[in-house]
């Protein structure tokens, strides 16, 4: 059964924690940033299903016990755009196809992978300028993208959670 991925719920999780910790969840700033670990606490806010599939869901019980996808980029593009089990699912997109509640990760000028992932609050036009976003690491609400020094975007469009 698939339900709606309830976007008011991510985007009021997203401004209510973007700039302090959930405390359910361990904070990963030392540990290489948590800007994905806050991405899945805010999808998880709008989804309410965790997958608990090993190795290849998404899910966090605690720091030692979590899927690589609740805190990894790459891997949480991965599960979005390829779950076929419980738990949230989407597709990557253009940016102007993405809503309030969805992703948009993004690879830095001079790195040659994806290593942030914040999370839509304000799609605007649709464009970079108007598109604002939380997240952790360097903490922010209603950032629009076109702060960020990127070489590209990924945005992900959640579809719908399956229980």
């Amino acid at each position: 059964m698939v339900k709606a991925y309830d976007r008011r719920a991510a985007v009021e999780y997203a401004r209510e924690w973007a700039f302090s910790r959930n405390p359910r969840f361990y904070d990963f700033s030392e540990l290489g940033g948590d800007c994905t670990n806050f991405a899945s606490q805010c999808i998880y806010a709008g989804s309410g299903v965790m997958n608990y599939t090993p190795t290849f869901g998404w899910y966090y019980i605690s720091i030692n016990d979590r899927a690589p996808a609740w805190t990894g980029v790459n891997e949480l593009f991965r599960f979005l755009t390829s779950n076929e089990g419980a738990g949230p699912f989407g597709a990557q997109t253009e940016l102007g196809n993405i809503e309030n509640g969805d992703i948009v990760q993004i690879r830095f000028e001079g790195k040659s992978y994806f290593a942030h992932s914040p999370v839509v609050v304000s799609r605007g036009l649709g464009t970079p300028s108007t598109v604002l976003v939380a997240a952790h690491s360097n903490d922010s609400d209603n950032r629009p993208l076109n702060t960020y020094n990127y070489a590209e975007l990924r945005p992900v469009h959640i579809l719908g959670v399956r229980q």
